[in-house]
């Protein structure tokens, strides 16, 4: 065979199989916990579930049920809890914080218990006072 012809074909099948597939896995993000009655905002480190999820929409939508609709989100597979101390808070306040940990991912139903189902990302992301760094 030629070997021109073969990295094509395979060129080819790989740009099919990579558009077909879903990619949903962890990603690292920082999340920023302030706290009025704490000296410091948190900048931890952990892991969420990005990428991209296969969705089947007609336009026939009105005519069909709910349940026929498949609208699947990339979320959480495994996650654990893991939990910090704010530094500097006041006696009275609350100073632990605790944060998911994706694990693993998958495409399936948001389950708005436990997971954020918009669709643009928040602009929170900042301390408006000293930051501390946590990691996983």
């Amino acid at each position: 065979m030629n070997p021109a012809l073969f990295i094509a074909r395979l060129l080819v099948f790989a740009l099919a199989v990579g558009h077909s597939m879903p990619l949903c896995i962890p990603v690292e993000y920082v999340i920023h916990v302030e706290k009025r009655e704490c000296a410091y905002c948190l900048a931890i480190n952990t892991t969420i579930c990005e990428g991209f999820c296969m969705t089947w929409d007609s336009n026939g939508k009105k005519l069909l049920p709910r349940s026929a609709l498949s609208q699947e989100v990339c979320t959480y597979k495994d996650m654990v809890y893991r939990t910090v101390l704010i530094p500097g808070c006041q006696r009275h306040a609350a100073s632990y914080y605790s944060y998911p940990v994706a694990v693993s991912c998958k495409c399936g139903k948001c389950n708005t218990d436990y997971s954020d189902c918009v669709q643009e990302a928040s602009r929170g992301g900042y301390c408006a006072i000293l930051q501390k760094r946590r990691g996983p």
